[in-house]
């Protein structure tokens, strides 16, 4: 395991949140409402860049804080979901709570929320509202449905939109129910979107000095990555179905059982890489075989070949089976739980196995930053801070703190 390979600003590292903020986005102001995960997502990606983000929280906190593995120090995908934020509380229903917003997002280069659309305008905090005040303003907004349209009023969770943005029924077998990705993909994907959307932005604010907009539906970011589903739908009307683990495109790719019970997937889709495998496999003629010798054939006859591979799969332990894979450089792993992500060899080099260090923990294990930066790396100097933490540093410098007793810590 690593501590980041950065060490600037290591001693913020530890929830004091007076770590000097280094990378691309250092300078940049971010001011986060909303919750849960789509939105508190997008804040963070910025953050491990160098963003000075401000998360609002309401007085009981963002829900998150009581989701997944909860501590008696708080949820622990909380810390990681806001890890290099600073947390202040205000109620948003309350005239201080939106003079609070309007004043940060008056000086903030961005602001990123996730209510439902029109939420905003009713507390008379819209685009146009913080726009007057602040013309170069970026509001990024990430609802189910989007800001338009007939379903933008619907509450629309990750859930939902995996199910109607299409990639819920192409996902299992055809003989079963659509099945769950087992991890929140939809809020995820409309969180990328959000960051790029933000990073489009800021480019074009440089020209015209204006800011605008950033409207991320989370169903329109799964549909977006359906590859060539729609255009086949188009063509001829053909409605691509589930086929488990196999890719729909090419052939050989799937998840075989080995003699000790381990998983392993293997990818030989291209015609090289398939005769490569039939020579592992003691089996060079079936490069040469009319059923397997094209993408095409190999698609057509997938039943038979994948039942060739899986007699030769389990025949062999999953080390020997990815040895000899290897040996002939056929794209090939073991379908990995957490604990073999932690030591496998490859994450550790690239730093992504980060043992950040909290006052409260003591250390917490989080994932690394992603994208890689060669010159201007991001980092992770804290974990996520307790509830309210900076409401006298940041309320204090706006003037709206009343008193310290409206003041969670």
């Amino acid at each position: 395991m690593t501590d980041n390979g950065d060490t600037r600003g290591a001693e913020g590292r530890g929830g004091t949140g007076d770590a000097t903020a280094t990378g691309p986005l250092a300078g940049l102001k971010v001011l986060e409402l909303g919750s849960l995960i789509a939105g508190p997502f997008c804040g963070r990606l910025l953050a491990d860049f160098g963003a000075t983000v401000v998360k609002i929280e309401p007085p009981e906190g963002d829900a998150l804080r009581t989701w997944s593995l909860v501590t008696e120090h708080g949820s622990l995908w909380s810390m990681v979901q806001s890890r290099n934020k600073q947390s202040i509380t205000a109620d948003l229903r309350t005239d201080e709570g939106r003079a609070l917003v309007k004043a940060m997002a008056a000086d903030c280069d961005v602001l990123i929320e996730n209510f439902r659309p029109g939420r905003m305008e009713q507390w008379g905090l819209g685009y146009d509202d913080l726009q007057e005040a602040n013309p170069g303003l970026i509001m990024v907004r990430i609802s189910g449905f989007g800001q338009t349209g007939p379903s933008r009023d619907k509450p629309g969770f990750g859930n939902i939109a995996e199910a109607m943005g299409g990639i819920r029924f192409v996902t299992g077998w055809p003989d079963r129910p659509p099945v769950r990705i087992g991890l929140s993909l939809a809020d995820s994907i409309a969180a990328l979107y959000g960051t790029i959307g933000t990073l489009m932005a800021l480019h074009e604010r440089r020209a015209s000095g204006l800011g605008q907009v950033v409207d991320v539906a989370l169903t329109e970011g799964v549909f977006s990555l359906l590859e060539a589903i729609l255009p086949e739908y188009g063509f001829d009307g053909r409605t691509r179905q589930r086929t488990g683990n196999t890719l729909n495109g090419a052939a050989p790719s799937n998840v075989y059982i080995t003699a000790d019970d381990g998983h392993l997937a293997i990818g030989a889709n291209g015609d090289s890489i398939f005769r490569r495998l039939a020579v592992a496999m003691e089996r060079p003629e079936l490069a040469d075989d009319v059923r397997f010798c094209s993408n095409q054939a190999r698609r057509d006859n997938v039943r038979e070949l994948d039942e060739l591979i899986a007699t030769w799969v389990r025949g062999l332990p999953l080390a020997s089976a990815k040895a000899a894979l290897d040996g002939v450089d056929v794209p090939a792993g073991p379908v990995y739980s957490i604990a073999d992500i932690v030591s496998d060899l490859q994450y550790q080099a690239r730093d992504m196995i980060v043992e950040v260090p909290d006052e409260r923990m003591g250390t917490i294990l989080m994932p690394g930053i992603v994208p890689r930066l060669d010159r201007t790396p991001g980092s992770i100097r804290w974990a996520g801070p307790e509830l309210g933490r900076h409401n006298d540093e940041i309320k204090g410098q706006l003037d709206l703190l009343t008193g310290a007793e409206e003041t969670p810590t």
